[in-house]
């Protein structure tokens, strides 16, 4: 059964969900906004992977008793670990309606876009951290980390969300989306790593430095705006891009409450030193 929702608004938009009965959405803790009576909310440290969104019929001794309890509870916290380590919540929030038709509201928390996935199980998404903001139990939240050069010198890149399964799951994003192909482009984009919002599975993701070590890449770095590094998307599949990336916010935000360090030039200056 498909997941009817809309997204409404504009520079801040929210998801409105309509569950139908047998249907259950679970969204990252902070992202909820408003339910109809009918709706219940439970919240679980535990995700569909990790069995927090099966914990209803996965007791018995059809799941080998305390064996299977205790398998339950040992992935409840292997998931609870790997989002505590990335900087995630612990929680999530499920919303079941109870009797007919039931109303959730989503929403993220940065002015900006959302969007509605819908995963046919055989290519997984992959999003920037705090993109999450709900989807259906069908679908598997997990943690993706970037591993070597990549994830050191990617910043927002180095943790990813990673989403599998069938179902829909929004995301949430800052300023305005833009989708693309790569393949529509040579096959190889790039972009200031604080960008990327989200892509399908077979898409490369990777960092690379700007420039050279030359005049030309040290004035890139120091003075271009984008630091030391870009992330570049090689492949065919969707990816999905912001128009405003949480380092420029804060930079707007430190500026005018007079806090500005980096001064005219951006680049390297351009840090979050008080």
């Amino acid at each position: 059964m498909t997941l009817q929702q809309e997204i409404v608004g504009n520079a801040m938009q929210m998801a409105v969900v309509s569950l139908q009965p047998g249907q259950t959405v679970y969204c990252e803790a902070g992202k909820f906004l408003f339910k109809t009576t009918n709706v219940t909310m439970e919240t679980r440290l535990g995700g569909p992977s990790g069995g927090g969104g099966q914990q209803s019929q996965s007791g018995g001794s059809g799941s080998g008793g305390m064996g299977g309890l205790l398998r339950q509870a040992m992935g409840t916290a292997v998931q609870a670990g790997q989002r505590a380590l990335a900087g995630e919540s612990l929680a999530f929030q499920y919303f079941t309606t109870q009797g007919g038709e039931g109303t959730v509201g989503f929403a993220g928390v940065l002015p900006g876009e959302m969007r509605a996935l819908e995963l046919d199980g055989r290519r997984a998404w992959f999003a920037e951290k705090d993109a999450f903001v709900a989807a259906e139990s069908t679908v598997d939240f997990g943690i993706a980390f970037q591993g070597g050069r990549t994830g050191r010198s990617g910043g927002e890149g180095f943790v990813l969300e990673k989403f599998t399964g069938r179902g829909t799951v929004i995301i949430a994003g800052a300023g305005n989306f833009i989708d693309l192909n790569p393949a529509d482009f040579g096959g190889r984009v790039e972009v200031d790593t604080g960008c990327v919002v989200a892509f399908e599975e077979g898409i490369q993701y990777g960092v690379q430095r700007v420039g050279g070590l030359n005049r030309q890449g040290v004035m890139n770095a120091v003075f271009g705006g984008e630091g030391l590094s870009l992330a570049t998307l090689e492949g065919n599949g969707r990816v999905i891009l912001q128009s405003l990336t949480i380092e420029s916010l804060a930079n707007a935000l430190r500026k005018a409450q007079g806090g500005d360090k980096q001064g005219p030039t951006g680049g390297l200056f351009s840090t979050n030193a008080q």
